[in-house]
């Protein structure tokens, strides 16, 4: 005779049922193929070798003590971050170009797949070191490009695509590793990414100027942030404000970069990635809309990377990419021994990380630590799981914890600020919120020589008050761009002198006549989108002589600025 099953276990078989399909609907929200990890990969470390590229351009001007921010000036001005920075062990050129080197063959490693854990967590300390020297030319792509660097650590970027792969499993290039993965590390990275859109949506939607449509147009008005395609659209309006609303539409909608799976968040993923892309070819802003880009590859399904997977070996790509990545595991331990980062090799061939293995033999490894008395193994497994799952999980709190004070909805214990600001993991996301400039700007800088000549200091001509033709093209790169509009209007008043100091000696250092003073103009063009007649201002930022003392205004408490 059969036996009913009692109520109690019934619905103890319903719950666990209920928990069992919740849990893997949030697995699946949360895991990242593999593939995607490796193209991330692949791309962090190209941008991190074009942004080092990138900053050599003013490598002079903004690393070394002869330029904007000597270390006299960054140790006093800010004593609380210079102790995290080697760059500032010296203040020559020499070792600047050395550290950029060692940084970027570092950067290499982690391209290829080499040493990959190692090479990741050298290059965040690096990336760090480099942000810590100068924070007055840092944006919003730094701390992104930073905070993915970081929270790679975390994640197994070489388990495909990477010599690492190869070497574990010559004829797959991935191990015994299932295909996605799910962890802290994914979650953390993904919601980094969302933690950006979600935290500027809800600076935007405070913003009548975002709200209204009108914003992306003031934006385009800003002269010295369009470039390309952005110097042609300022006078489609129309076309501007549809922008604006279908960027409010997207970034209010960026929830769904995780709740939604398979194609349905390909195609969001895909509107967001093409949305940043048209940012690269119309403002200049540096490598952000990149980044961002190198972050939304980790929202991509396997869906996608089959779909490319195929495409790859039916155009007869993946053949000679084989190959080439058993030429690069074949040369990399030689070319170990000699390049400059030859350390990362001797370093890593004693500490057992054999790249990303450790993530695709989880459930092996936790049977022998299940049947090793070794005491020392049950401290070291303890350890692993303290560093790999529970620093994560409390660092992810802080980050969000970090976001939602940027919007005003919590406070971060100052425990917990201590610990974001030692990781330079503060975060705010106020890009063009809450009400971006339309206002143009760009700088004059008179200067009289020992002869009584008047020169323009800045760019070392005559002194035209006049609205150049292109505002953008009187900067040379963005980040100076980005230093110039620091120095002028985020309370750092210690700059002012610290740039006409800089001014002073840059000229005297490559010209015979000698510059005695000098004063620094900022021009704005403050006519709005929808006037025609320019309304130029000028307004004066220092008086400077360049045989005085080094700070020539008064005392006042450095801002650290926000770098966005």
């Amino acid at each position: 005779m059969s036996q009913e099953p009692s109520a109690p276990s019934t619905m103890r078989k319903r719950l666990g049922k209920s928990t069992d399909r919740f849990g893997r609907a949030i697995r699946r929200r949360v895991a990242i193929d593999r593939r995607a990890l490796a193209a991330f990969r692949i791309s962090i470390a190209a941008l991190l070798i074009a942004d080092l590229v990138g900053r050599t351009r003013l490598l002079g001007m903004f690393y070394t003590d002869a330029g904007v921010l000597p270390r006299e000036a960054l140790f006093s001005d800010y004593s609380s971050l210079t102790a995290y920075s080697v760059h500032t062990l010296s203040g020559e050129a020499w070792a600047q170009w050395l550290l950029f080197l060692v940084a970027g063959l570092v950067a290499l490693a982690l391209l290829v797949g080499y040493r990959t854990r190692i090479a990741t967590i050298v290059s965040w300390l690096l990336l760090v070191s480099l942000h810590v020297r100068n924070p007055m030319v840092l944006n919003a792509g730094d701390v992104l490009l930073r905070m993915l660097l970081f929270w790679s650590i975390f994640l197994p970027l070489g388990s495909r695509w990477s010599i690492d792969a190869r070497r574990r499993n010559p004829a797959q290039s991935s191990g015994d590793a299932a295909p996605t993965i799910a962890t802290i590390g994914t979650i953390a990275v993904l919601l980094q990414v969302l933690l950006m859109y979600l935290t500027n949506a809800v600076h935007k939607t405070r913003s009548d100027m975002w709200m209204s449509g009108e914003a992306v147009v003031h934006i385009f008005q800003a002269d010295h942030l369009t470039v390309l395609l952005g110097n042609v659209l300022p006078e489609y309006t129309a076309l501007l404000e549809v922008f604006t609303s279908a960027w409010m539409v997207l970034i209010v909608l960026s929830p769904l970069l995780l709740l939604l799976t398979g194609v349905p968040r390909a195609l969001l993923v895909t509107g967001f990635a093409g949305m940043h892309l048209g940012m690269l070819v119309t403002l200049r802003i540096g490598l952000f809309p990149l980044i961002v880009v190198a972050g939304l590859l980790l929202f991509y399904p396997p869906v996608v990377w089959d779909t490319a997977s195929s495409l790859a070996a039916r155009v007869g790509i993946a053949g000679p990419l084989r190959r080439t990545l058993d030429r690069l595991q074949s040369r990399a331990p030689v070319l170990a021994r000699w390049a400059p980062g030859s350390w990362l090799h001797s370093i890593t061939s004693v500490s057992n990380e054999n790249s990303d293995a450790e993530d695709a033999t989880d459930d092996r490894r936790k049977d022998r630590m299940g049947d090793d008395t070794n005491p020392l193994t049950a401290v070291a497994s303890r350890g692993r799981v303290f560093v790999t799952t529970i620093i994560p999980w409390l660092l992810l709190v802080l980050v969000v914890l970090s976001n939602a004070e940027a919007v005003g909805y919590t406070e971060v214990p100052d425990a917990g600020n201590e610990a974001l600001d030692t990781l330079q993991a503060s975060q705010s996301w106020r890009m063009f919120a809450p009400n971006p400039t339309s206002t143009a700007q760009w700088f004059v800088v008179p200067g009289e020589l020992e002869n009584g000549t008047t020169v323009d200091a800045l760019h070392g001509s005559g002194v035209d008050w006049d609205r150049p033709p292109n505002v953008d093209g009187t900067y040379e790169t963005a980040r100076e761009r980005k230093y110039l509009s620091n120095m002028r209007f985020a309370g750092n008043e210690n700059h002012h002198s610290y740039y006409a100091n800089y001014l002073c000696d840059r000229w005297n250092r490559e010209h015979d006549t000698t510059l005695e003073n000098l004063t620094i103009y900022g021009m704005s063009d403050r006519s709005g989108p929808y006037t025609d007649e320019p309304d130029i201002s000028k307004s004066e930022v220092i008086e400077y002589d360049c045989s005085g003392e080094f700070i020539q205004e008064e005392e006042s408490d450095a801002i650290v600025v926000t770098p966005e």
